[in-house]
């Protein structure tokens, strides 16, 4: 059963991915948390894990052949997330739980808000 669930997580995220490019802090993390019982770290980790090159793969080609991609900014974003990834993971197990979890949900809710009212 718990593999189970870990397939729907991968397949809502994964569509949703494809769909919104969205999915790891999204769907992954929360999911992961509230279905599967893990801690916020395990969740981050985990998600971390699996976000790596073999989830966007084939979304990015299929954006690619219709022209969807700039491949300059695709490059110089990836280089400031794998320093920024490296910088957060530092950072992250030094903070309390408590506080990661509310800077996790303010975040969402600010993406959300901004979504919601600008045109």
């Amino acid at each position: 059963m718990f593999n189970l669930v870990l397939i729907i997580i991968g397949l809502v995220a994964g569509t949703l991915s494809g769909l919104f490019g969205i999915g790891g802090g999204i769907i992954i993390i929360p999911a992961l948390m509230y279905f599967c019982g893990f801690d916020q770290f395990k969740a981050q980790g985990t998600s971390l894990a699996i976000l790596l090159p073999p989830v966007g793969i084939l979304a990015f080609l299929e954006y690619y052949r219709k022209g969807n991609v700039d491949i300059k900014a695709a490059i110089l974003i990836c280089v400031a997330v794998l320093i920024g990834s490296m910088l957060g993971a530092k950072i992250v197990h030094q903070l309390p739980v408590t506080i990661l979890k509310k800077g996790f949900a303010l975040s969402l809710l600010f993406v959300a808000a901004k979504m919601f009212f600008s045109k």
